[in-house]
């Protein structure tokens, strides 16, 4: 299980009348998760648990593809800049606690501020909203797992797609956690970050 849960659709007006789920899909929402919150860990949790009812296992997504996970240090040709390494040090403690509260994976600075969060939108959304709220460019997305990261579903995940719209909003490099993220495409990922100047770090 790799990806993002479209999770707004969850709030979506008469989303039963909407999605029509069916007895299992109720029984995972409405009785699985009635005493418990509608956070991903939970949420994945209930899925997980009732697929095992049905005799279907979820296993450790990163099982068959270990060689796209990042690696610690930094990945690509393109350095870091001197003031994006004091960005780093600020970010990770912030971004590792957000992830602990299962809040969002990923948050953007700059200067040692914090220029967008992400919560339920995702991070392709947060990314463009970074964009907006930060003109001059410059800032750095970093993204990292929970402290007890269940690695069957809801991994960190980063592509092609998230270093696009890296360069389109005027992020200049991707912190991501080492062992912990998957990045999809590793070697077109890191090829494409360099054409486009930002620099990829593994923590």
């Amino acid at each position: 299980m790799v990806g993002r849960v479209p999770k707004p659709r969850l709030h979506t007006p008469w989303r039963i009348v909407q999605y029509l789920p069916d007895w299992r899909a109720f029984r995972i929402y409405y009785w699985r998760l009635r005493t418990k919150t509608k956070l991903n860990d939970s949420l994945l949790s209930a899925v997980a648990d009732e697929l095992a009812t049905g005799g279907i296992i979820l296993e450790d997504s990163t099982m068959y593809c270990k060689e796209h996970l990042a690696t610690a240090g930094l990945m690509t040709q393109t350095k870091l800049r001197p003031a994006v390494e004091g960005d780093v040090e600020f970010g990770w403690e912030i971004v590792k606690k957000l992830a602990e509260m299962d809040i969002g994976q990923a948050i953007a600075v700059k200067e040692k501020e914090v220029i967008a969060v992400e919560a339920i939108e995702g991070t392709a959304a947060m990314v463009e909203r970074a964009g907006t709220l930060c003109k001059s460019g410059g800032w750095t997305l970093i993204k990292a797992s929970r402290p007890q990261q269940d690695m069957r579903f809801d991994v960190p995940c980063v592509g092609p797609d998230t270093i696009s719209s890296l360069a389109e909003n005027g992020g200049k490099c991707l912190v991501v956690e080492a062992d912990k993220t998957i990045i999809i495409d590793k070697p077109d990922t890191i090829k494409l970050a360099d054409k486009l100047g930002i620099a990829i770090l593994g923590r």
